[in-house]
């Protein structure tokens, strides 16, 4: 099951003024609180984080946010974040801050139809995630074969994905966090 988290509306509430800009540590840091009471309440395992109705993310927001809620979840492998709506300048703080802190998520920008990962992975696990998110639910086999690669090649780079939650693993194949 998937949790929808409209960040505008916590942004509201956390502020409470009609404000759409994500900005300053301290709105990021409040964000993120109601954000994890959020996720503490339910029992849904991917919490889609929808920027839709945010104007501006900066590089402190996208920290606060983004990167600590990864870092806090960390100790639960069987949650999952996606992102969703992402503008272009937003997906660019995050991939910023994220590839700095080696961490990697999921999301969809705006005007995309299929996910891609932000943050850092390899180029194969970016080849891998590409397949799963087109294809759906695949072996190591299937993605070896899409690929044109050895199945050890795309078992390596699934394993690495699953390890960051950007896939589930379950019934010996790999997982879309999202499935249309």
């Amino acid at each position: 099951m998937i949790q929808t988290i409209r960040l505008g509306h916590l942004l509201r509430e956390a502020v409470t003024t009609p404000y759409r800009n994500l900005v300053t540590r301290p709105t990021g840091a409040a964000v993120r609180g109601r954000i994890e009471r959020a996720l503490a309440e339910s029992g849904c395992r991917t919490a889609l984080l929808d920027f839709s109705d945010v104007d501006l993310l900066d590089l402190s927001c996208a920290d606060e946010i983004v990167a600590k809620l990864l870092l806090l979840s960390a100790p639960r492998p069987d949650r999952y974040v996606v992102l969703w709506g992402l503008r272009d300048d937003q997906v660019e703080a995050i991939d910023h801050v994220l590839g700095r802190q080696q961490l990697a998520v999921a999301a969809l920008a705006a005007e995309a139809a299929v996910l891609d990962v932000l943050g850092a992975v390899d180029g194969d696990a970016r080849a891998a995630f590409g397949c799963v998110a087109e294809r759906g639910p695949v072996s190591a086999g299937a993605v070896a074969e899409g690929l044109a690669w050895a199945e050890g090649r795309a078992r390596a780079a699934l394993d690495m994905l699953a390890a960051r939650r950007l896939v589930r693993v379950a019934g010996g194949a790999f997982h879309p966090l999202l499935v249309a």
